[in-house]
């Protein structure tokens, strides 16, 4: 990473009411180089102004697709995390602007790596 924008600190929020997931997401935003701030209500979300967005779909304090939506509609980049087999949450966040929708393993096994490149996109 050498040019201006690969090394630019960038705002990363991250809506999840998960202590545990929220903790592990902001620790690989970290590690991809962004700045995170986790929030755990979608109201919340609205009063930041984020690069990026991620969202846990499993929340039960907000609608995880709606909160996709209110993001991409902010103007963020959104990605989201979800089950791996919840193909039908999966599908219905992709179609509400998540650029991807990543697992829980997949995140938690390799996530600031995974996080790195899509901030880096």
């Amino acid at each position: 990473m050498t040019d201006a924008a690969s090394t630019a600190v960038r705002s990363v929020a991250i809506l999840a009411d998960d202590l545990i997931w929220s903790t592990r997401l902001a620790d690989a935003v970290r590690a991809a180089g962004a700045n995170p701030t986790v929030v755990r209500r979608l109201g919340d979300l609205a009063d930041l102004s984020p690069d990026a967005v991620i969202i846990d779909l499993t929340a039960r304090a907000y609608d995880g697709v709606a909160a996709v939506r209110a993001a991409r509609a902010a103007g963020a980049a959104v990605v989201a995390v979800g089950q791996h087999d919840d193909a039908a949450v999966r599908k219905a966040a992709i179609a509400a602007g998540a650029s991807r929708v990543y697992t829980y393993r997949a995140l938690f096994e390799d996530g600031a790596r995974l996080l790195g490149r899509w901030l880096d996109a």
